[in-house]
């Protein structure tokens, strides 16, 4: 059995992977007020559309940092280029499926919890279809106990997520709920490592798919750079509330005796 180590890089990938987790679901949740408060039909979905694109790209750029800390000793490791790219996929499609929910339905009781679980499971196949795309010398096993949690983790993570976008609305509130969501995310891909184990099988023949650094982590470093720019935008753009206020004061300005 290979010696696994989760953070070959120190606390470097999981502190930058938090970090990741924590944008995704800032720019989720605020993307998801805007939507809340949008005028139009229109607007509202084109703001669903980022939130889902954000929290997706926050979840697979948190795991696949995460991942390039992710060592075996004896074998090399790399990565199967469609199933990465279907994690990416599913990321975003369940992240999607949570913002519309919320966005369209205005989900409570019983209805939240099922787009909560629906989202969950989402997260979790996210994640595990990402493990099925690593390819070593070897196989791979997983602790079942481990894996129960780190799905029950996901799906806990997923309904707060939908609580907050339908009951968070400051900009603190917004900050404080991206904070929790992001440690319980990367609770949730650390759990499912840690129920991982793998028997190494040393051998002399070429691996296929490619390395972290041929494809993972040009694609986490672009995914990244989108979220970045998103931040921007999301924070450049006024609120329901700013809006609501600019156009009061317009009106006091052209007012009859004004000024």
């Amino acid at each position: 059995m290979g010696h696994l180590d989760h953070a070959a890089y120190g606390w470097l990938t999981p502190v930058l992977s938090y970090g990741m987790a924590c944008i995704g679901a800032a720019l989720g949740l605020r993307c998801t007020i805007q939507a809340l408060a949008a005028p139009t039909a229109r607007s509202r979905r084109n703001w669903l559309l980022t939130a889902a694109s954000a929290i997706g790209t926050g979840i697979w750029t948190m795991h696949f940092i995460a991942m390039l800390g992710f060592t075996v000793s004896g074998t090399e490791i790399r990565y199967d280029i469609p199933r990465t790219v279907l994690s990416l996929v599913v990321a975003m499609a369940v992240a999607g499926a949570g913002a519309f929910a919320i966005g369209h339905g205005g989900a409570r009781g019983p209805a939240m919890v099922a787009a909560g679980l629906a989202t969950g499971l989402g997260v979790a196949a996210m994640h595990y279809i990402g493990m099925s795309a690593v390819r070593l010398h070897g196989s791979i096993g997983y602790d079942l106990p481990a894996v129960s949690l780190s799905v029950l983790i996901a799906v806990a993570t997923a309904t707060a997520a939908l609580w907050a976008a339908l009951n968070i609305r400051t900009p603190l509130a917004v900050g404080l709920a991206s904070l929790v969501m992001g440690a319980a995310v990367t609770s949730m891909h650390y759990t499912g490592m840690a129920a991982v184990t793998v028997s190494v099988a040393p051998s002399a023949a070429a691996l296929g798919g490619a390395t972290a650094t041929q494809f993972v982590f040009p694609l986490t470093v672009g995914l990244g750079s989108y979220l970045f720019l998103t931040s921007a935008f999301v924070a450049l753009t006024p609120t329901a509330a700013e809006r609501a206020a600019s156009v009061s004061a317009q009106r006091l300005t052209r007012a009859p005796g004004a000024g």
